[in-house]
């Protein structure tokens, strides 16, 4: 029986840990600056916040991925859905994590831009090099 607690707590503090991790980094990338090519081509005038995630993340689709090890958006779509979700549920009774909500989606729609940013500059290096060949 001790056991059997130990491995269910082991593993609850393994899975939280991996999602500070993955939380971490997502928050990492998003920290990067946003080209004004990309704000551009997305019609976003200023910063980015959380109402422009649904268009990086169209833009970001139709963004070519010329290596295989490109990441996809599916955990950040995931977790911008949940977030807003909650967001939703507190609505006017908890402001404060309506507000906190709000600034995790918009964490989510960097994110997004910053993966379209690096994307582009992957595509611009790779034409450069098929042009010098």
């Amino acid at each position: 029986m001790l056991s059997a607690m130990l491995l269910v707590i082991s593993i609850a503090a393994l899975v939280q840990f991996a999602l500070y991790y993955w939380r971490a980094v997502v928050s990492g990338v998003a920290a990067h600056p946003v080209s004004e090519r990309v704000l551009a081509a997305a019609g976003i005038e200023g910063g980015v916040t959380a109402d422009d995630f649904e268009v990086l993340v169209r833009l970001h689709d139709l963004t070519p991925r010329l290596q295989s090890r490109a990441q996809g958006l599916g955990p950040v779509r995931a977790y911008y859905r949940m977030i807003g979700a909650l967001g939703k549920l507190a609505g006017s009774h908890l402001p404060s994590l309506a507000a906190w909500s709000r600034r995790e989606m918009a964490v989510c729609a960097r994110y997004t831009a910053v993966l379209i940013d690096r994307r582009l500059q992957d595509n611009i290096a790779c034409a450069a090099a098929l042009r010098s060949c």
